[in-house]
């Protein structure tokens, strides 16, 4: 095989990261890579690396450790590919991805790489949000522009349940924000009433609108008590997947599947599925 710059090499399964660079600049070369690796760019990756990081978190969810070391190697691969098709256009190359890395977490760490030593934890996060702002002021002194909102930097493809989080978070920094949980619960009643009148009108868009606002209040509360939306909501499809499966695999037992089923015996045997995973046995309806 012939590496980008025309000398031969031969790739072999390794733990030097040079090899997985080679590799990637060969797969990229014209006419002797692989033409689908060829005719990638930033934007038709992008979802790729978006999948992998799921796939890491997934892993991590189900304990499975030996997956997890396959699934960041796919992650870690999304980023030599960027940063190959960044080095192809004269941007950067992996190295100054790394170099970006370590300086700003040397930066961002004074209390361990500094003189600011022996910092309570509140302190340290007080610390990490002035250097984290102080590098926003850098990057629009840089470019020449003044952020236009404290809501900037939070990205639009971050799932929709993290992006309300982080969103809220940063209003809330400014006051912008319930002074309880309260105030929260209470918004959550007003937008479920406004959702069954969007529902009762059957106007589908002003629906799809409300609904919107009731799950991004839900967000609201999860932030509220400290809870991760997301995780939260991934947690609950593991829950009513694993239950369901169980509903299936009783029906089949008795030689049926959930179409041939009536409402009523499901409901039952979720909920003996529930019952099972909390250890108190099948009860009675």
């Amino acid at each position: 095989m012939i590496s980008d710059d025309g000398s031969a090499f031969e790739p072999v399964p390794s733990r030097d990261l040079s090899m997985l660079l080679a590799i990637m600049a060969a797969l990229r070369t014209p006419g002797t890579g692989c033409a689908w690796d060829i005719a990638q760019s930033f934007e038709t990756i992008a979802p790729y690396t978006l999948e992998e990081a799921y796939e890491v978190a997934d892993a991590i969810a189900r304990g499975d450790l030996d997956d997890l070391r396959d699934e960041l190697g796919d992650l870690l691969l999304q980023v030599v590919f960027h940063a190959r098709m960044a080095e192809e256009r004269g941007a950067f190359d992996f190295g100054g991805v790394v170099e970006a890395i370590t300086a700003k977490l040397i930066r961002r760490h004074p209390h361990v790489f500094g003189n600011a030593r022996d910092l309570a934890p509140a302190e340290v996060k007080r610390l990490w949000d002035d250097i984290k702002a102080a590098e926003k002021r850098e990057r629009a002194a840089h470019h020449g522009s003044k952020p236009a909102s404290i809501l900037d930097g939070v990205p639009a493809a971050l799932p929709s349940l993290t992006r309300a989080d982080k969103l809220t978070r940063k209003a809330a920094k400014v006051g912008f924000e319930w002074p309880d949980i309260q105030g929260v619960t209470a918004k959550i009643e007003e937008e479920l009433a406004e959702v069954r009148e969007a529902a009762a009108l059957g106007d589908k868009a002003e629906i799809a609108e409300e609904v919107g606002d009731l799950l991004f209040t839900v967000a609201n509360l999860a932030r509220h008590l400290d809870v991760d939306p997301e995780a939260a909501l991934a947690a609950a499809n593991r829950k009513f997947e694993r239950r369901f499966r169980a509903v299936e695999q009783a029906l089949a037992a008795v030689g049926r599947s959930p179409e041939q089923s009536e409402l009523e015996e499901m409901d039952r045997l979720w909920d003996e599925a529930k019952a099972a995973e909390r250890g108190g046995g099948p009860q009675p309806d």
